[in-house]
């Protein structure tokens, strides 16, 4: 797909243009996406810039809320000095755990949105996807493998057999078009460090579930653009 027309496509979503290496990343991802679209269901979505709009776009939507700018690890806080949720001197963010790069942990990765996204926005983070499907996992890799992504792992299976799989409460736990909040939302929060932040891409009519469901303090919604009804929230582990 033409590099333009994403970033077209893609400026709602974002408060700049993606740089060009980025957008042919974007490009790759795509092709690859139809290709295997073809063999196995990964998205009812089938139209190109529709996916754009819908995937990529609520994707970086979330990425540039969770990291407005880069990890940049300095003197300071290679030390411990800086206190964690707070802006450094140089202004660069830090999530609450404190730890630079973040460890993602994102369950449920399908096609990869919005994990894979947000990788690509943020090069730097520890990445997981834990997706059941062995098909769907197979995907995951071969976008990894193609995009060169490193510092990612594609776990396969369910999330709540997985956890001996991982050596460490992830900083930030991801999930996007999440139906059964009941089952999901519990399960996410075992993999959630102290002070970790929670994303979720849900629709509006969700978010009565999440003041029963979990502990976490969230931040006012934000509405997606080109959307009706979904919202991002961001939720953090006190």
């Amino acid at each position: 797909m033409d590099t333009a027309r994403i970033a077209a496509l893609l400026d709602p979503f974002l408060e700049q243009s993606l740089p060009q290496s980025q957008l042919e990343q974007i490009s790759i991802y795509i092709d690859l996406l139809l290709r295997w679209n073809a063999r196995i269901n990964l998205t009812a979505i089938r139209h190109e810039e529709e996916i754009v709009t819908r995937h990529f776009g609520e994707s970086f939507f979330l990425a540039r809320h969770l990291f407005p700018k880069p990890c940049h690890p300095t003197p300071e806080r290679a030390e411990g000095k800086e206190s964690a949720g707070v802006l450094g001197s140089t202004g660069y963010w830090v999530l609450g755990t404190g730890n630079c790069p973040p460890r993602v942990l994102d369950i449920g990765s399908g096609a990869g949105f919005p994990a894979l996204p947000l990788k690509l926005w943020a090069p730097q983070i520890h990445l997981t996807l834990i997706e059941s499907n062995h098909k769907k996992a197979a995907f995951l890799r071969e976008v990894a493998r193609a995009l060169t992504l490193t510092n990612i792992n594609v776990l396969t299976g369910r999330a709540q057999a997985l956890v001996p799989s991982l050596n460490s409460q992830a900083d930030v736990v991801t999930l996007r078009a999440v139906e059964h909040l009941e089952t999901i939302l519990p399960q996410a929060l075992t993999f959630l460090a102290p002070k970790g932040t929670l994303a979720l891409l849900i629709t509006t009519p969700q978010i009565p579930q999440l003041s029963t469901l979990t502990n976490l303090k969230w931040h006012d919604k934000i509405n997606v653009p080109k959307s009706h009804s979904r919202v991002l929230l961001l939720g953090y582990k006190e």
